[in-house]
């Protein structure tokens, strides 16, 4: 290592142990104005007063503070609000390993990144009893109750890899949910086992224990059964049918040559003006297409009334109801933050990942409507009142 190295790791030294110190001056200030208010205003009858100091170790964002002077009174009734009696650590820890976890970062990583941080080592299973403190936030957010009304509820699915007994892919059931004033919310999720119908059907009768009782449409892929298990726990909802997702089997189903050329008739379909537009602009597409792809129009055609929906809303909002995008966004972020994780993570470790995001979203959203809904409100609280009517 040449001078100009060890000169410049030298005042990295230097710099760090005089914010270390600065910070250590701060705190044992703080502690001293908080025991003499303590003493002359909470204590201001009682016979007590200062009995010197003890040292504690404190770790911080900034370091490790081996020294901290605490005062203390003689009857030992101070307490500081700054640390609890027994903390050795202020808040920061816990916030920064979960939003490491949260990115995916491996338990093992969070623990060495710590142990550089305050030069003690953290290991994997110290970091992993630290993020399974959110187990019980966990379940208390999969139980809480919900509104009543939603103008929409999207369903969906991504699939990853974890290790029971042998390696295989399972499903992460996410629903997102978008209320009559267009404000977004992840309404729940599910982790294990394969996507089917029933397990949908769950989900959906456990939204509806929680509180969501009416809604106006559905929005999900073709999975078969799947329809037929949302109208069983919401009769009175519309479904519709994902049409990128249609669009992108279609794609698999036709030759290279022809696909640029499908793709867009296909979307002159659902980027109509109206509904009569749209059933016209079908009528084009298979005209066109039959003769060459005659099953997948077949297809197009039975599933054509689920398919256009989304016509039967206001126009403001269209763009968001005939795909499952806006909820594939979360699902991208989730895919992303489990990506990184090199082992293969337990159910218990991916639900961690999945109630972090999901909560970080509905934070973000909380003070966010969804474009469009502003201006449709009066059409959309007319359909929801002629579907739901208020009881007498």
């Amino acid at each position: 290592m040449n001078n100009s190295n060890i000169t410049q790791s030298t005042l990295g030294d230097q710099l760090e142990e005089l914010v270390k110190q600065f910070v250590q001056e701060k705190l044992e200030m703080m502690l001293r104005e908080e025991i003499h208010n303590f003493l002359k205003v909470e204590q201001e009858d009682v016979q007590n007063s200062r009995n010197g100091y003890y040292e504690r170790t404190l770790d911080t964002k900034f370091g490790k503070i081996d020294d901290l002077s605490v005062p203390r009174d003689r009857n030992g009734d101070f307490q500081t609000a700054i640390f609890q009696p027994y903390q050795r650590r202020d808040g920061w820890l816990e916030e920064a390993i979960l939003s490491l976890y949260q990115n995916g970062v491996s338990t093992r990583q969070v623990g060495k990144f710590v142990e550089r941080m305050l030069g003690n080592c953290y290991s994997a299973a110290t970091v992993s009893n630290i993020t399974e403190k959110i187990r019980e936030d966990i379940s208390a957010w999969q139980v809480r109750p919900i509104k009543e009304n939603y103008c929409v509820v999207y369903l969906d699915a991504l699939f990853f890899k974890v290790r029971r007994d042998t390696v295989e892919k399972e499903a992460i059931y996410i629903v997102m949910g978008v209320t009559l004033e267009g404000k977004r919310e992840i309404l729940g999720f599910f982790v294990g086992g394969q996507e089917s119908s029933n397990v949908w059907k769950g989900i959906l009768e456990g939204l509806r224990k929680r509180g969501l009782e009416k809604v106006l449409l559905g929005v999900f892929d073709g999975l078969g059964g799947l329809e037929d298990a949302f109208r069983e726990v919401y009769p009175k909802a519309d479904v519709q049918r994902c049409v990128v997702h249609k669009v992108r089997n279609a794609m698999s189903q036709v030759r290279k040559v022809d696909q640029p050329k499908m793709a867009e008739d296909l979307k002159t379909i659902y980027t109509a003006n109206d509904l009569e537009e749209a059933e016209k602009a079908f009528q084009t597409v298979k005209e066109t297409w039959t003769k060459k792809y005659k099953k997948l129009m077949d297809s197009w055609e039975d599933q054509l009334d689920v398919l256009l929906t989304f016509y039967k809303y206001p126009k403001q909002i269209r763009k968001y109801l005939y795909t499952t995008n806006m909820i594939e966004r979360t699902i991208k972020e989730i895919r992303k933050r489990l990506k990184t994780m090199n082992s293969l993570p337990s159910i218990e470790a991916v639900e961690k990942i999945v109630y972090l995001v999901s909560h970080q979203y509905n934070t973000a959203w909380t003070s966010k409507a969804t474009p469009g809904y502003g201006l449709a409100s009066k059409e959309i609280y007319e359909m929801f009142e002629e579907r739901y009517p208020a009881q007498p």
